[in-house]
């Protein structure tokens, strides 16, 4: 089953809004973790690195919530809990690069570089997640 992400609330869905991310520990317990995202119709696309904690945890588990709200008016919010549907390599630099762009408002910004040294690119790989929104809950 799908959710919608309601019109009223798109603008954070959108961002740059920072983003936490709570995914299940092999031990049942939450881990929640800021992180950026962007969206394609309905479905959250986010990203991580290869055997990061979170990546591992939505491999293991791939029910997660995530929320946003609004810096300005906190109780205007959203949260969205879904399911990973999809985790890849394949266009993950990218899309991390994107994120970047849009997080740091530079159109020319890349992640490993602008956001974290440029060396940490010979250590980690990146990971795009396609989340599908289960339920989604607003408030204000």
């Amino acid at each position: 089953m799908t959710a919608c992400i309601p019109e009223s609330h798109l603008d954070l869905v959108d961002g740059p809004f920072y983003v936490a991310l709570t995914t299940v520990m092999p031990d049942g317990q939450p881990q929640t973790t800021p992180i950026w995202c962007s969206r394609e119709g309905d479905l959250i696309l986010i990203n991580t690195m290869k055997d990061f904690r979170k990546q591992k945890n939505m491999r293991q588990n791939p029910k997660v919530s995530l929320i946003i709200y609004d810096p300005k008016q906190p109780l205007r919010h959203i949260e969205i809990r879904g399911l990973v549907v999809e985790m890849t390599e394949e266009g993950a630099a990218e899309h991390l690069d994107l994120l970047t762009q849009l997080y740091m408002n530079k159109p020319d910004a890349k992640f490993f570089g602008d956001s974290v040294a440029a060396e940490l690119a010979a250590l980690h790989r990146p990971v795009k997640v396609v989340i599908q929104p289960t339920r989604v809950r607003t408030e204000g």
